[in-house]
């Protein structure tokens, strides 16, 4: 088969990777229109089930990507300056930077044969016209997936809180939570390692809060220096590092969650954030892309034809991903709904941070809904079983 691959992040990249461990005849190229170790991005997450996966499907690689990322097993949250810590047993985290993930899968691929071809823009299929199969991995602003939003039936929903996406030189050990009490509302980050030296910093706030401090209006410079007065304590004096708009100002978005109804259009098949996005706040998107490339490979190898092999492909991979889009949503609409839990002792603020993907919390008082989960983690210690009424 020849196919090509449009977008050269993980997506793309992890799928050249499979098709060729399972068939080195197919003709595989990666078109990525940026420089060769060009990115946005600092660090990124995953979980430890994410590499046991890699492992078994490509050891070499997996191995590559254990080396270069920092791990973490405990949580801290502050708020004010109170700090609750916990160690979550048998649920280990992982952080790698982005640029060094790229490396490491585009390394993998050349060796196994496949062609990158970076600085080469695709904006049609009719520049690939040779290809038996093109793969729209080209993410959330996908040009070949935006030619035909009719048909992918693609809807978009902004979120309504306010986030920036910044690197720092202070090291996490932990994974950490940071709120932050201002005259104009609550402020409040996610910072994990992801290397030796840097960091990252998920800052988020509703638009209140954003317009009220001014972040709205301010330059880069200006939002990093306030933003590192507000945490300074957490930050350690360590600064902030970000990447400034064309015009010079900072980088603050709003996340859109993209949907698209059905996956695939002749030979032409959506991947990574070009299919679907997730709330940053679950930190499942590099996982969930790398996902769909091995969902996509098992469909081609399974059917002799593509157009049922993509049928399945999107089928089997829409349903398994599901539980994970709606623990994102919740998850989502917890922090956009913070004046609900930031008030709650330290402990239980903790333990609902960590219950946010849950369906129920939203529609019970948070003290009633804290109780519960201890009765039923009591009950399940005491009695060998698990009760997780509140959850369901």
């Amino acid at each position: 088969m020849k196919v090509a691959c449009v977008g050269g992040g993980p997506a793309s990249l992890y799928f050249s990777i499979m098709m060729k461990l399972v068939d080195p005849s197919h003709d595989i190229t990666v078109h990525e229109r940026n420089p060769a170790g060009s990115t946005y991005g600092w660090g990124v997450t995953y979980w430890d089930r994410v590499l046991d996966s890699l492992h078994e499907t490509d050891a070499e690689s997996a191995r590559a990507i254990r080396e270069n990322s920092v791990r973490w097993d405990s949580w801290i949250v502050r708020v004010h300056d109170r700090a609750t810590v916990t160690v979550q047993e048998g649920d280990v985290g992982y952080g790698i930077g982005r640029r060094e993930l790229l490396g490491i899968l585009a390394d993998r691929a050349r060796s196994l044969g496949v062609r990158l071809e970076y600085e080469h823009e695709i904006t049609s299929e009719e520049e690939v016209a040779g290809a038996d199969l093109v793969v729209a991995g080209d993410g959330v602003n996908s040009v070949l997936r935006e030619r035909h939003t009719d048909h992918f039936g693609t809807e978009v929903t902004v979120g309504r809180n306010s986030y920036i996406w910044l690197g720092t030189t202070k090291i996490f050990d932990s994974f950490t939570f940071a709120f932050a009490q201002t005259p104009h509302g609550w402020i409040w980050f996610y910072g994990y390692g992801y290397g030796k030296e840097h960091s990252t910093c998920v800052i988020e706030c509703s638009p209140t809060t954003w317009k009220g401090l001014g972040l709205h209006e301010a330059d880069e410079a200006g939002s990093l220096a306030l933003l590192e007065k507000i945490f300074a304590e957490t930050l350690d004096g360590h600064p902030l590092i970000g990447r400034a708009n064309a015009d010079g100002s900072a980088h603050w978005l709003n996340f859109r969650t993209l949907t698209n109804r059905t996956w695939y259009r002749g030979n032409l098949v959506l991947l990574g954030d070009a299919a679907h996005t997730t709330h940053y706040s679950i930190g499942a998107g590099t996982a969930l892309a790398m996902g769909d490339a091995a969902f996509l490979v098992t469909a081609l190898h399974g059917d002799t034809h593509l157009e049922p092999a993509l049928a399945r492909y999107e089928k089997e991979r829409q349903y398994a991903i599901r539980s994970t889009q709606r623990e994102a949503r919740c998850s989502a609409q917890w922090y956009e709904n913070l004046s609900r839990y930031i008030n709650l002792p330290p402990q239980q603020l903790f333990a609902l941070l960590g219950q946010r993907h849950s369906r129920l919390l939203p529609h019970m008082p948070p003290r009633l809904y804290y109780r519960i989960r201890q009765m039923s983690d009591w009950a399940g210690s005491r009695f060998g079983r698990s009760t997780t009424t509140a959850d369901h």
